[in-house]
């Protein structure tokens, strides 16, 4: 049996079909989610659906029973993701699941991102609760980038200069869980994962102006103007600053990874930037 927590969030989604494109029979399957309610659409697919939250430790227990392998997806509370991701370890290590999948963050154990931190805490927690680990260990998506919003206001705004960034797309990134919960030999296995090829965000707002026929232009910000004009869009206060810290930090090259790890592990390039772009202004 394989458990997929957060499964109603897009890279859960993705990841329980990723699953079922690959012949995991759906009955082997268990969406872990907070509203059973809004997972009907994997209900009806024959998929079990089973009440679970993070921020809910009692109703861990009777969500993992029976669980071999459990994919961990990252909470994206900004303010804290260490506190769930903890109650969901040691209901794991209770459960005796026997593979821990978690998504962490590239270079998790050695990243200065803000972002990091939680990530970091979370494998040491991992490693410390003696559970057999898989660290997946996410680079940037490509749907991170507000494209259509870009096309309305003619510009896509950061703080990463000319920094380079190894994007890929949630739908890479949940064929590769898959992979690892259905590959034998996965254990104690940490991937660093992002895309084949990097790009800069002068160079995105260049393709989504190819591509939208509009002017789009790169705009960079000073750490803080980016941080409050995204408060102003309204993003919480923690959530605005996470992101300003990441661009910063994009810009010396801590999302960018020359690593085939991704590519590798789903037996294809990744999603390239151009058709990521493509993606996301289509809607």
């Amino acid at each position: 049996m394989i458990g997929i927590t957060g499964a109603t969030g897009h890279l859960g989604h993705l990841t329980i079909q990723a699953l079922l494109d690959g012949g995991t029979p759906a009955s082997e399957i268990v969406a872990i989610v907070r509203s059973p309610e809004k997972a009907a659409d994997l209900a009806a697919k024959g998929v079990q659906v089973r009440h679970g939250d993070y921020a809910q430790p009692s109703t861990l227990s009777a969500a993992l029973e029976g669980l071999d392998k459990l994919l961990l997806i990252s909470s994206n509370d900004a303010a804290d993701r260490l506190t769930p991701h903890l109650h969901v370890v040691e209901a794991a290590r209770q459960a005796g699941v026997k593979l821990l999948t978690y998504t962490s963050i590239l270079r998790a154990d050695s990243s200065p991102l803000v972002l990091a931190t939680d990530h970091k805490a979370t494998e040491e927690a991992i490693r410390a609760a003696g559970l057999p680990f898989v660290f997946l260990r996410n680079g940037w998506y490509l749907e991170n980038y507000n494209l259509p919003q870009a096309v309305q206001v003619g510009a896509i705004a950061g703080s990463a200069g000319e920094g380079r960034v190894s994007a890929a797309s949630r739908a890479d990134y949940a064929a590769a869980a898959a992979a690892v919960l259905t590959q034998p030999g996965q254990e104690n296995k940490i991937y660093e994962l992002g895309g084949d090829e990097s790009f800069t965000l002068g160079e995105l707002a260049a393709e989504v102006s190819a591509q939208s026929g509009k002017a789009v232009v790169y705009q960079n910000l000073p750490q803080e103007a980016y941080a409050g004009m995204l408060k102003g869009f309204g993003l919480p206060a923690p959530l605005a600053e996470m992101l300003a810290d990441s661009d910063v930090w994009l810009e010396k090259g801590e999302l960018y990874t020359s690593r085939r790890d991704l590519s590798t592990l789903i037996g294809r390039p990744t999603t390239s930037m151009q058709a990521g772009v493509q993606a996301a202004l289509k809607g």
